[in-house]
């Protein structure tokens, strides 16, 4: 559904939310790949220890909750590449809230980072997309946006924000010779997810999520879910009834 990506010898990709989790192995591997990168996230310290002094990355400190920065940034790139192929927006925020648990203002602050964040970014690089008329963007949503979940009351209601907004992006840009990415993990191992307190079905380090990411950008895919032997039984759950449905989550998950 997009074009496929045979080398990234040379390519210059802009990976926000890069200093840990699967940005930092997706970075990681991308140098590795030949290509260039530029590392972003709040915290420049790891953003270096990833950059290594490799003369093809850039380390540049970002807050996607705040737009100025990611404007500056975006300039910043553009000084010194004069263009970019792929952005890879993977910086969110995540816990677990029940209904009997509601506070506001962490909701609040989540939908600015999983949602608002990325609007933030969006209005950087969708006019140097357009502009161009080449490139890309791959936005990190998550499987707990494909239907309602226990635990997910907030996280899951804006990752199912970022899979409609990914749908919509297709839609607008790959007539416009633009490829988008919607990129749904499954249970990765990351400092999110260490908070967990319950089992986590076929999770995968980082290291593997962020090979899975990687692949599936090299395959053209629009939808890059990870692990398939997970991702795939909730695509199928959220096809059945409500009934069926509610019942069946209940029963794996004891919730």
């Amino acid at each position: 559904m997009n074009p496929a990506i045979p080398n990234w010898s040379g390519k210059r990709v802009w990976v926000i939310g890069a200093s840990t989790g699967i940005g930092a192995e997706t970075a990681r591997l991308l140098l590795a790949k030949g290509a260039r990168v530029a590392l972003s996230a709040r915290r420049k310290p790891e953003l270096d220890v990833i950059a290594a002094g490799n003369p093809a990355a850039m380390t540049i400190t970002v807050d996607i909750v705040d737009e100025a920065t990611i404007l500056a940034a975006c300039d910043t790139i553009l000084a010194q590449w004069q263009a970019i192929d792929l952005v890879l927006v993977v910086a969110g925020g995540y816990n677990e809230m029940r209904a009997d648990q509601f506070d506001l203002a962490v909701a609040n602050d989540l939908l600015d980072l999983n949602v608002r964040g990325v609007f933030n970014c969006l209005s950087a690089v969708l006019p140097v997309l357009l502009r161009q008329g080449s490139g890309g963007i791959g936005i990190v949503g998550s499987v707990a946006g494909y239907s309602g979940l226990p635990k997910a009351l907030i996280y899951g209601a804006t990752k199912a924000a970022i899979i409609n907004l990914c749908e919509s992006l297709y839609l607008d840009l790959r007539p416009r010779g633009i490829g988008v990415y919607l990129i749904n993990p499954g249970f990765v191992a990351t400092p999110l997810t260490s908070q967990n307190d319950f089992k986590m079905p076929a999770l995968m380090s980082a290291a593997d999520a962020g090979a899975a990411l990687v692949d599936g950008l090299e395959k053209g895919d629009f939808h890059i879910h990870f692990p398939k032997r997970f991702t795939n039984v909730l695509r199928f759950a959220r096809l059945l009834p409500y009934r069926w449905y509610f019942a069946l989550i209940h029963k794996v998950t004891g919730l």
